[in-house]
């Protein structure tokens, strides 16, 4: 147990000073280049304290305050909300191969944002567009969870079928919204798709991390019961785990971090099926901290593919959506491949 806690305290140090390092070099990078230390000076100078050089470019400052840093810290928060949401779709089904992306619930909620863009919906103000999503993304992960359960268990044949019907569905759904919307609601759509951090500015954060914070927060709640879920519904139940509850409560949250991921940056895939595997393999598959840790590694990913997409191609920002699923589709091939063997078969 002490040698399972020192690596878990070894990981998440590792991940968050991976995660510092990454964000002060993605904050410097781009077409106005900033130097490690000029990122360091302009955020210590905000805080009073004056040890660290100021940007040297004259628009250096501003270009940092008003563009990168939101950038990244929404990167960082839509990580951390994605790779919560997979550890805790595969501790309620009990299953590696959960994903809000994979199973549509981010497509569900990318189509009830577009909803919103397409007949210009504003009745929860600047809120609109992360209300409709995490309305979205609730009913598709209820739709996921009563489709793929039989017999109180969830199939992994029934899952994935699901998740093809269900993204078929939305498919069809956007590609309808895009017919009946003009070119700016178009474009927009094809932003969702896609997945983007572009544009991204305080406001977007200030309404998306609230939702990300609340929802981390509940979901630590939930580890120990996810834990003793993993015994199995009957034994989670003698111990004293209302299951169906807490199942209820993790759609729930699963749909709220979803939603405040979609709605500002479009379906970004894979980053709840990868992170939380990963980090399951390096510490093992208790909740308390995988979700934390999970939270420390989806922020560090995304925020290292972002910094790719800015950078691969001068003068051209990649879509991000395209990067994580050129990564996370062999990734879902070959995880898939292994939970077939070690099942025995699917017949």
């Amino acid at each position: 147990m002490s040698v399972r806690r020192g690596r878990t305290w070894l990981v998440a140090t590792i991940a968050a000073i991976l995660l510092a390092v990454v964000a002060v070099i993605a904050s410097g990078s781009g077409q106005l280049h900033v130097p490690p230390a000029e990122v360091l000076g302009s955020v210590m100078n905000r805080i009073g304290i004056h040890v660290w050089p100021m940007p040297s470019h004259p628009q250096g400052d501003a270009a940092l305050w008003t563009i990168r840093f939101p950038r990244v810290v929404m990167a960082m928060l839509v990580g951390a909300a994605l790779a919560t949401a997979g550890a805790l779709m595969q501790g309620v089904f009990g299953n590696p191969l959960a994903e809000p992306g994979v199973v549509g619930v981010s497509s569900g909620a990318a189509v009830a944002a577009s909803t919103t863009i397409v007949f210009g919906l504003t009745f929860f103000g600047n809120w609109t567009i992360a209300v409709m999503a995490f309305l979205g993304g609730l009913i598709t992960a209820i739709a996921v969870y009563l489709l793929a359960r039989s017999g109180g268990r969830t199939e992994v044949v029934t899952l994935i079928l699901t998740g093809v019907a269900i993204n078929a569905f939305t498919g069809a759904a956007l590609a309808f919204l895009t017919f009946l919307g003009d070119t700016q609601a178009r474009e927009q759509i094809v932003f969702w798709q896609l997945g983007s951090f572009n544009g991204i500015r305080w406001q977007y954060v200030g309404v998306a991390a609230p939702l990300i914070a609340v929802g981390f927060i509940v979901s630590l709640f939930l580890a120990r019961s996810l834990d003793l879920m993993s015994l199995g519904d009957k034994a989670a139940r003698h111990l004293g785990v209302h299951v169906e509850r807490v199942r209820v409560i993790a759609i729930v949250i699963v749909a709220l971090l979803t939603g405040a991921a979609v709605a500002f940056c479009g379906i970004i895939a894979f980053i709840g099926l990868v992170v939380p595997h990963v980090v399951r393999m390096l510490i093992g598959p208790a909740h308390r901290s995988l979700i934390p840790i999970c939270a420390l590694g989806g922020a560090l990913v995304l925020l290292a593919s972002d910094l790719v997409a800015r950078t691969a191609i001068a003068y051209a920002d990649l879509p991000i959506g395209m990067l994580t699923a050129l990564v996370g589709g062999p990734f879902f091939f070959w995880l898939l491949r292994r939970t077939r063997k070690t099942s025995g078969g699917w017949r």
